[in-house]
């Protein structure tokens, strides 16, 4: 059975970083377009960011350019996302996901498989 497996979530003061990992089981994602998805309490699933299969193009939402960085490692399997300069209102479950639909998808039903998150959350 495909799936994603998130990690690396974790508390931790605003200003502070954290690196989140999903790795993929019974699925390569290096046949994915890998994108980030955060929930917040009592908010809808937003969209964070996004790297083509190749790693050769990103899109970010205007809320994380700058501070958010995506990378994948396709012959681990792995695809990470790096939180620098952490807010309080970065806090949120992540997920990850992956998508076959086009090179930078950044709508939820785009995406195929998802993981089941990872909680972040960013003390002030």
């Amino acid at each position: 059975q495909a799936q994603l497996i998130e990690s690396g979530g974790g508390l931790v003061q605003a200003g502070g970083s954290l690196r989140l990992s999903c790795t993929g089981s019974g699925l390569r994602v290096s046949d994915y377009a890998m994108g980030w998805f955060r929930q917040a309490p009592g908010k809808g699933r937003e969209f964070v960011g996004v790297i083509s299969w190749s790693s050769l193009s990103s899109e970010y939402a205007e809320s994380v350019k700058g501070r958010f960085t995506i990378s994948r490692d396709n012959a681990k399997n792995l695809v990470s996302l790096e939180l620098n300069s952490l807010k309080p209102e970065d806090t949120a479950v992540y997920h990850c996901a992956a998508g076959s639909r086009r090179l930078l998808p950044n709508e939820e039903d785009e995406y195929d498989y998802w993981g089941q998150g990872t909680q972040v959350t960013v003390s002030s």
